[in-house]
């Protein structure tokens, strides 16, 4: 069933300038959409589940392990300033 839009005023009502080119592609493109969803309308799906995804889904987390976290002085070593074993950083808040 052919749906008519007219591109020319919905593209006025977003303040989108469009040439007549364009209104045709986006005209043609527009109704193969609203087609297609047409066509999804029509599926018989009574009984059907609403689903949130097609596929089922499971939980893929890891196992919480505890282990040790690398030593202070390997990491302040990257830093590219430190002062009394923490990192230095410039001040950007006055101080009140």
């Amino acid at each position: 069933m052919p749906i008519d839009i007219d591109i020319a005023k919905v593209a006025r009502l977003a303040r989108i300038a469009l040439g007549e080119e364009e209104l045709e592609r986006y005209g043609a493109q527009l109704t193969a959409i609203l087609e297609a969803a047409e066509q999804v309308q029509a599926l018989p799906t009574e009984g059907v589940e609403p689903t949130s995804h097609p596929l089922p889904s499971t939980n893929a987390f890891r196992p919480d392990v505890v282990t040790a976290s690398l030593p202070r002085v390997e990491i302040l070593a990257a830093a590219p300033e430190t002062e009394d074993g923490y990192f230095k950083v410039p001040r950007i808040l006055e101080a009140p």
